[in-house]
């Protein structure tokens, strides 16, 4: 299992390797999404709050707890409130492992957000199933808007700094059917989309190429609280 989740990790800081390297190209901050400046998105979350995603797959809703990694579920916060999770797709679904989201289908936003970090979180809970984590790659505070929602027991990225901030505590089936026919990237043997290509064509590539993904179609938050 050791084996296993190790390399499950060297996979997952690839792919974000590829991320966060890529160039949008010709792409300018959008003017107009409430979203397109990170430097307008930097409320504190509330101590305990819900976020419900509403998908091509049905509804799920992930529960945040700030003080297992308070600047992850900031940011978190910050994304959902301003709208930022419409018509975003599970790009990398890989079963038994996770499935990936976070990258924006308009290339001038996503340029807006590449180098929109936040620093990192001690790890104090688990990556169980059901958890949800920012991916990162292996430099430190690399975190920005994509995340993974575990659907087994990789607790063997715990050690690696993946911080969980939340889980999924209603619609977990949900997850389960998000749709993992294209499975991991093509470097790691899957024949999914390509992270770099997604930052400088957003949806319009993933809806030509990958026409079956699923998608986020909004994220609210509900029950919020200090």
């Amino acid at each position: 299992m050791e084996d296993f989740a190790t390399m499950k990790t060297i996979h997952l800081l690839c792919a974000l390797g590829l991320f966060l390297g890529a160039v949008a190209t010709n792409a300018q901050p959008a003017a107009s999404p409430g979203f397109s400046d990170p430097s307008k998105l930097t409320a504190t979350a509330p101590d305990t709050f819900k976020a419900v995603f509403d998908t091509t797959k049905g509804k799920f809703t992930v529960t945040v707890t700030r003080s297992l990694a308070p600047n992850g579920a900031d940011r978190f916060y910050n994304l959902v409130k301003s709208g930022y999770f419409k018509d975003i797709a599970f790009f990398r679904v890989v079963p038994g492992f996770m499935c990936q989201f976070g990258i924006n289908g308009d290339p001038a936003v996503s340029a807006a957000w590449r180098q929109a970090n936040i620093q990192d979180d001690p790890v104090k809970g688990s990556n169980t199933r059901g958890t949800i984590t920012f991916a990162m790659t292996s430099q430190p505070n690399s975190r920005s808007t994509q995340f993974f929602i575990n659907f087994g027991n990789n607790t063997g990225l715990d050690g690696q700094g993946f911080a969980p901030f939340g889980k999924v505590t209603d619609g977990m089936d949900v997850v389960d059917k998000i749709n993992s026919e294209y499975g991991d990237m093509p470097e790691m043997g899957g024949h999914g989309p390509e992270q770099g290509e997604i930052m400088n064509q957003g949806n319009a590539y993933l809806k030509k190429d990958f026409p079956d993904l699923d998608y986020i179609k909004s994220a609210t938050i509900v029950a919020d609280k200090k």
